[in-house]
């Protein structure tokens, strides 16, 4: 690539820049009820222009085709009109869900009279960077303009004619509501210099950098950015079946939990069998996972089980399939499940199958994830799930938003002190 084009790419993303942090400043005193407005012209004109959009995603797929694109990710890229009403019909659950803005999560007042509250703000400019799916446009945009952020999207090379045309419909709601188009913007080139610059030459601009997307894009946002990143890079997530688990449902749980969709990142990776189960629940789950047509690679004593189990190897605890095939091993117990996950695994969703309660308990309290969960399935690892109504993506960051981030997990606070005249001594 040439000089010309660095520069052309770096006042490009320099003005969208410039443009996002005034928009910023607007959104951060708009009302909930002019924001709610915008995002419900959003919705309408997804379905008043659904023809435009599906036309836009026949050329990306036909584009895509062309370049050999897997199987899996043109799923991923296919519009139809049940996708398109899900994402109108995602906007309008967001206008549903209160707004976080100017809420005051604290108050209290000093000896000294000073009265203090903490209130949530908005973060700022959020950066959202993604590939494939262009329902993600509609969602990201969405939940940043409800949260009272402005938002940079930069969705992938191979959506790039769908995501512009559901981008369309944003501004179009944006204006609708008077509000400034530069409130949700989206990078308008397929150039991969773009987002090098939005990692490390927009510090000056961006709060904040959420990544959408496989490993490799996020391993590269994770390593290069110069804001703060949020998202997670695996999501190896494990169901433990304990001695006092009931057959049934472990069976029903662990087959939903790797078999309901394969391809997510709450979807189980690996099964831990309670040595003390092994009699009464080892062959019952085991069985039930391969007759659904997945492959179960086991240690010695889950090989024993049946005979269509392969040898696991020590990669395979590590391992995020997405895919039909799930590692499988005896721990001791629970206090072994727990061991066994803070070894291998990527602090993103864990559940126990137990009817004993302290047990449970103990297992909730010390698993480090950021969802655990007791007698239910991984695959409710899922903001809508949560009732939040949509979320940006899962957070195993330790530092500011963990789990789910959906609106609330967009803000930020400040503290406001009111005083009458008081000075420190």
């Amino acid at each position: 690539m040439n000089m010309h084009s660095d520069n052309h790419i770096g006042e490009m993303m320099e003005r969208l820049g410039r443009n996002a942090v005034a928009a910023a400043a607007v959104l951060a005193r708009t009302p909930s009820a002019v924001k709610d407005e915008a995002l419900a012209g959003a919705a309408e004109a997804l379905r008043a222009r659904a023809g435009e959009i599906l036309t836009a995603n026949g050329h990306d797929l036909a584009a895509a085709r062309a370049t050999g694109l897997g199987a899996a990710l043109l799923e991923r890229l296919t519009l139809n009109a049940e996708r398109i009403e899900s994402m109108a019909g995602g906007i309008e659950a967001i206008v549903k869900l209160p707004d976080p803005i100017g809420t005051i999560a604290a108050e209290w007042q000093r000896p000294n009279g000073l009265k203090i509250q903490r209130v949530r703000v908005p973060l700022g400019v959020i950066g959202i960077i993604y590939e494939s799916r262009p329902n993600v446009t509609a969602d990201a945009g969405a939940l940043c303009l409800k949260s009272g952020n402005a938002a940079i999207l930069r969705g992938g090379s191979e959506s790039a004619r769908s995501n512009a045309a559901i981008h369309a419909c944003l501004v179009e709601g944006l204006r609708g509501a008077a509000l400034p188009a530069e409130c949700i913007q989206l990078v308008p080139t397929t150039d991969r210099a773009a987002v090098g610059y939005m990692l490390s030459g927009m510090t000056e601009y961006l709060d904040v950098i959420v990544p959408r997307g496989g490993k490799s894009l996020v391993a590269r946002v994770q390593q290069e950015a110069r804001v703060p990143v949020i998202g997670h890079l695996q999501g190896n997530c494990h169901v433990y079946i304990d001695r006092d688990a009931d057959v049934r449902m472990a069976e029903t749980i662990a087959l939903n939990a790797k078999m309901r969709r394969t391809g997510i990142c709450g979807a189980a990776e690996t099964l831990l069998l309670d040595r003390a189960s092994v009699a009464t629940h080892m062959v019952p789950v085991v069985r039930t996972l391969l007759d659904a047509g997945c492959e179960v690679r086991g240690d010695e004593t889950v090989q024993s089980a049946d005979p269509r189990v392969r040898p696991a190897s020590e990669e395979d605890w590590y391992t995020e399939y997405l895919d039909a095939i799930i590692a499988a091993r005896v721990v001791d117990g629970v206090d072994g499940a727990i061991a066994h996950i803070a070894r291998y695994g990527s602090a993103h969703t864990e559940s126990i199958v137990t009817e004993n309660e302290a047990t449970a308990e103990r297992f909730l309290q010390q698993v480090d994830s950021a969802i655990v969960l007791h007698n239910a399935s991984t695959q409710f690892a899922d903001g809508g799930e949560f009732g939040m109504g949509a979320e940006i993506g899962i957070s195993t960051d330790r530092f500011h938003a963990r789990g789910p981030v959906g609106v609330e997990q967009l803000t930020s606070y400040k503290y406001i002190v009111r005083g009458a005249g008081q000075v420190r001594p």
